[in-house]
């Protein structure tokens, strides 16, 4: 740091930043990164969602990546979270799902129930 100047908008750019990540507001998406859902197509769903958000200009939902939650044989596994619900959890999500989990889910709120993984077993 340099100056007063520099910090303050150091400070302001981390508020903003942390401002977004605590929108509970905005519909979040989470793709289960870890390994084993890395080496079943993690990576090509995550920016299959990407790309599909920004195909139908959504930028009100928060996309972001977390580790394995230890339902490996579900995976890739896409969580959909809104306020004042509970999460909604996407197994063996492929490319393809994206498409009808972004239109049917985020934009009209209905889950694609077929898909969600039941935790009730």
């Amino acid at each position: 740091m340099r100056s007063l100047e520099e910090l303050k908008a150091l400070k302001a750019k981390a508020e903003k930043e942390l401002a977004l990540r605590e929108d509970t507001s905005r519909p979040v998406i989470t793709v289960h990164m870890g390994t084993c859902g890395i080496a079943n197509g993690a990576r090509t769903v995550l920016n299959a969602i990407l790309s599909e958000l920004q195909t139908r200009n959504l930028t009100d939902v928060h996309v972001t990546q977390t580790g394995c939650p230890g339902m490996c044989h579900y995976e890739p596994l896409v969580t959909v979270t809104e306020s004042g619900k509970n999460p909604f959890i996407y197994g063996k999500v492929t490319p393809e799902n994206v498409k009808k989990i972004i239109v049917q889910h985020i934009i009209n709120g209905q889950p694609v129930t077929e898909w969600l993984v039941n935790l009730e077993k």
